[in-house]
């Protein structure tokens, strides 16, 4: 294990862009072996920020090898860890250094008054990783499954064969930049009440989905987004106005052939009639006629029902990992 002397926590302002790309290279090889994920095009955004020299975090040097980093991002008065990682070529014991690395970087945003709620979902890390370092600094910590659905199993092309038929009134079709205003208000609406809205607060108001929503479509950090495998559960009659919808499917490319669900959800008043798989399937129809070869989303663990449907659709559990969310209690703020 590394001593005080060989290991050394720095500012990550002081470090540029070509310092860290042999490192990002490194954790984007782990990226993809691990999730099937290219995350390449979210190391490259990562790079742009780092190269202005404002991004908050640190990096771990040992031996005079620079082998670990970790960043966040503040969304008014919440801090979000975007990331944590040590290569262990780099280092003695990696899992050591990022707690080192997790640690100082909270110590930093507990002790900012400014900050009053941090969350991270360190989805590459393996579930208990980090479990300890943030339950120590009073985080909650929620277990959460990735999952994945495999085009090349059998079983689960023959559950693709025949698509449920809609209730009347409704259609699905691919989304649209139209879709913006009343997909923030969905979102907002399917999450009141539920756990993952304290996991992500965003969800908890109209504004904050719609910045959530921007994040997904606009920008690579969760895949390119795919308006057409995209899904959109719009209403076909005149009942409702046009431009309310009732649920959607948000699909990213994350891989040549591998897409991911960034979010799914339901209007609660059409919740219990089976809309939620008819999504998914309606989806993965898109995706096998596109010739992917996976599709894959992530679930809390606690959400039973999710991780049910999702089960009997053909999904798998390929990984474990942990979100973690802390808030400053109401007497310090």
């Amino acid at each position: 294990m590394a001593t005080a002397a060989q290991l050394e926590i720095l500012d990550l302002r002081h470090f540029s862009a070509a310092t860290l790309r042999p490192l990002l290279a490194e954790e984007s090889r782990v990226w993809s072996e691990r999730l099937r994920w290219d995350y390449r095009s979210s190391a490259n955004l990562l790079l742009d920020y780092l190269d202005s020299h404002v991004l908050p975090g640190y990096v771990a040097v040992e031996k005079e090898k620079l082998c670990g980093y970790v960043f966040c991002v503040y969304e008014g008065s919440k801090a979000v860890i975007g990331d944590v990682y040590c290569a262990p070529a780099l280092c003695e014991d990696a899992l050591r250094v990022e707690d080192r690395l997790i640690e100082h970087l909270l110590e930093l945003l507990q002790f900012s008054p400014g900050i009053d709620r941090i969350e991270t979902q360190l989805l590459l890390h393996p579930h208990g990783a980090h479990a300890k370092a943030f339950a120590d600094a009073g985080f909650d910590v929620h277990p959460r499954l990735f999952m994945e659905f495999d085009f090349g199993v059998a079983e689960n092309g023959a559950m693709l064969a025949e698509l449920p038929a809609l209730p009347g009134g409704l259609e699905i079709r691919s989304w649209r930049d139209t879709d913006f205003a009343a997909a923030g208000r969905l979102i907002s609406a399917a999450y009141a009440g539920h756990l993952d809205a304290r996991i992500n607060d965003q969800y908890q108001s109209v504004a904050g989905s719609a910045r959530f929503l921007h994040n997904i479509v606009r920008f690579p950090g969760c895949g390119i987004f795919d308006p057409v495998a995209s899904r959109v559960l719009a209403f076909s009659d005149s009942t409702k106005s046009a431009s309310d919808i009732a649920g959607m499917l948000l699909c990213s490319r994350v891989g040549e052939a591998i897409g991911h669900v960034t979010q799914i959800c339901i209007d609660p008043a059409f919740r219990r009639r089976g809309l939620g798989g008819l999504l998914l399937k309606d989806c993965l129809r898109q995706l096998a006629s596109m010739k992917f070869d996976a599709l894959t989303l992530t679930v809390t663990e606690d959400n039973s029902p999710a991780v049910e449907l999702y089960r009997s659709l053909g999904f798998h559990t390929r990984h474990n990992f942990d979100a973690m969310v802390w808030k400053r209690p109401a007497r310090e703020r």
